[in-house]
């Protein structure tokens, strides 16, 4: 099969899925599904073209590496007009502790709550169980080094996808973003407006670049 077939099954996929793929994920899905063997080295050179395919201005979407793999994300400047399907009656905003207890474990990670409740000065339990629950941080095992061992936390998988990015290194960088406004990405039946402040949470399908 040439890449000029394969093209549309990778994109089907990609299109397909509530999550990113990965590249190995496609290999194997694929070459189930036509019931050939699929070489790695062909689907990257799909995800090129189709990367470079979506590239074009007239297309309202993209094909983004995020969140360990692959997907469709509706690019920046159709956000208001997603905006329109729901409006904001799904959007859920995290509060001011909430998101400077996400910062600190997004730029400090991995972090014990000790060392959170350090530099905030105020208890973060409540914080941390919030980010716990809607999936953006995760528990990644204990500081064998400290006294009592306590746990230590780092984002999640998910808040690389909601932010567009594959591993914390992406971050920006701190003197960067003094002023920088955090959005999650939007969907097509949930969107958030371009001006509002703070991370909201929505669901991952065909979503809003970074």
């Amino acid at each position: 099969m040439d890449i000029e077939q394969l093209m549309p099954h990778v994109e089907a996929l990609i299109f397909a899925s509530e999550r990113p793929l990965t590249q190995i994920e496609m290999t194997e899905i694929l070459g189930q599904a036509l019931e050939t063997v699929i070489e790695a080295e062909r689907i990257a050179t799909c995800l090129e073209a189709i990367q470079e395919k979506y590239s074009a201005e007239y297309y309202p979407f993209q094909l983004m590496e995020t969140g360990g793999g692959y997907q469709f994300l509706t690019k920046k400047q159709f956000h208001k007009t997603v905006l329109q399907l729901n409006g904001e009656k799904n959007i859920k905003k995290l509060s001011t502790a909430a998101m400077e207890t996400l910062s600190i474990i997004a730029y400090k990670q991995p972090i014990t709550k000790s060392e959170i409740e350090y530099i905030r000065g105020v208890s973060a339990d409540y914080s941390i169980q919030k980010l716990l629950e809607k999936e953006l941080i995760v528990i990644a095992g204990r500081n064998e080094d400290m006294i009592g061992k306590p746990l230590v936390y780092t984002t999640s998988k998910n808040f690389m996808d909601y932010l567009g990015i594959n591993s914390p290194a992406q971050l920006p960088q701190l003197k960067d973003i003094t002023d920088m406004q955090i959005v999650m990405p939007t969907n097509a039946t949930e969107a958030t407006p371009a001006d509002t402040p703070g991370l909201v949470i929505a669901p991952n399908t065909l979503k809003q670049a970074s």
